[in-house]
């Protein structure tokens, strides 16, 4: 079996052939940090972690690299209104970005570059495509010659001369065609800038990202990615810009996830429906919000609601549940039994179900499904009177090795009850065995008002916080 992944580029699955057998150079578009990440900016931090996981998982090496654009106008602007210096606001926000997303269970890239970083290679790329006639300088200002590069707008699938309707030069811009973009802005006064041949002044949004991928990855990579929002203009660009300065393809394969709508509304400031990852794991496990974000395969839009995550919890608690009455059969030393062979096999026709699914464009909610048949499976299992250990070990171990893929934990942390509340069990354990059972219904309601909810199963008593 062969990865497919669907290329934005030429719009159909395409078997996964990266440039060097078994390695992978992957980029992804970071935030600009002058706020905290909103919930539609961390689909594709999770959606993209989940690929680079499952890349991983069939063998190969991923270089992984998602970058900071840690200056641009709404930095400065943001930096203004709160009167800090631009490096203590994004320092500020990159520090939120990684407490976010770690919870989200997103693994940091082998390399976050900031633009700040780059800005000599900044300068001289524009350099060189200013000598290939491919940008001019234009009263400190540089601009990209669309026009001259004749692949423009193959990724986003348009013609320059749709593009022309609606293209204009706004006050202030210096071009020699609307649909020229800016490289370099000459700076305003007071405004963060760097010196370069045409001025003081910094870069434009597209150009960085084709220098970072460059400078860390080199000339062509296997696979880059963003939102949806992104094909057009900025990754249109950076093909115009990368593949005019190396005359190479710049990316082989190119991903895009799909946007949120809030309670079927697209999310805006406007609308008020703006929620930020900070504010909403405080109210829904991290973990919750990630199984919710695999459930629709990252393609396809996805609608963010109160149900729909009470949904994914229910989902994942449901898997987590059987995973958790495996461990606990298992340390009840389970008695040997004589289907171990056939047990054996269905789990490993689930593991060859995973595997198909992700390896059609990483399709996460077809994952899940399969999960949700492992679950199924062992419950089964658990009902028979005889188990076997290499049986619970073998549904525990590929739980947790899938689940894994997908950035979903199984082993959550046992909390420590209090005196109290370990008393009240102990005590609800022994009326029951002394079959007072209006005692033990008693001790039940009592934790239950003190958020204890306490389960009788096959395996015994198990409690979690409600």
């Amino acid at each position: 079996m062969s990865i497919q992944i669907y290329n934005t580029l030429t719009r159909q699955k395409e078997p996964f052939i990266p440039l060097e057998e078994g390695k992978v150079k992957m980029y992804v578009c970071g935030p600009t940090v002058y706020n905290y990440i909103h919930i539609g900016n961390s689909r594709p931090v999770i959606v993209y972690d989940t690929v680079r996981r499952y890349l991983t998982y069939r063998g190969f090496e991923v270089n992984f690299v998602s970058n900071f654009t840690d200056v641009d106008d709404k930095i400065i602007k943001t930096a203004n209104e709160l009167g800090e210096e631009v490096s203590e606001l994004t320092e500020r926000f990159i520090a939120a970005y990684f407490e976010d997303v770690t919870a989200l269970g997103c693994k940091k890239a082998d390399a976050h570059p900031r633009v700040t970083e780059h800005m000599d290679s900044i300068i001289e790329f524009i350099g060189v495509l200013i000598e290939k006639g491919f940008a001019y300088e234009s009263q400190g200002d540089v601009y990209y010659r669309t026009r001259k590069f004749e692949g423009y707008g193959k990724l986003s699938h348009q013609s320059v001369d749709d593009l022309k309707i609606g293209a204009r030069i706004e006050t202030g811009e210096k071009k020699e065609d609307a649909l020229d973009f800016a490289l370099w802005k000459d700076a305003k006064p007071g405004e963060i800038s760097w010196d370069s041949p045409w001025g003081k002044g910094r870069p434009g949004w597209h150009i960085e990202c084709s220098v970072m991928v460059r400078e860390i990855l080199g000339d062509t990579i296997d696979i880059h990615a963003g939102g949806q929002d992104l094909t057009f203009p900025h990754h249109e660009n950076e093909i115009a810009q990368s593949e005019a300065y190396t005359g190479k393809q710049f990316a082989r394969y190119w991903m895009h996830n799909g946007y949120i709508n809030i309670d079927n509304e697209k999310m805006s400031k406007s609308l008020g429906n703006f929620v930020l990852v900070n504010d909403i794991r405080k109210q829904i496990d991290p973990q919750v919000l990630r199984f919710f974000m695999m459930s629709v395969h990252y393609r396809n839009p996805i609608n963010f609601s109160q149900e729909l995550v009470e949904n994914a919890k229910a989902g994942l608690e449901r898997i987590r549940t059987s995973y958790a009455n495996l461990a606990h059969r298992l340390e009840a030393a389970p008695e040997l039994g004589d289907h171990a062979d056939i047990w054996l096999h269905k789990i490993d026709e689930v593991k060859t179900q995973f595997v198909k699914s992700m390896d059609d464009d990483f399709n996460t909610a077809n994952g899940i499904a399969a999960l949700f048949e492992l679950s199924s499976l062992a419950n089964t299992y658990l009902m028979e009177v005889h188990t076997e250990a290499n049986v619970l070990e073998n549904f525990m171990s590929t739980l947790k090795e899938l689940a894994g893929v997908l950035g979903v934990e199984m082993d959550v942390q046992k909390e420590v009850l209090d005196e109290e509340i370990d008393a009240l069990i102990e005590e609800r354990i022994q009326a029951r065995q002394n079959k007072n059972f209006a005692r033990a219904d008693e001790i039940r309601d009592q934790l239950k008002e003190m958020n204890i909810l306490l389960e009788d199963t096959a395996q015994g008593i198990r409690w979690k916080r409600g």
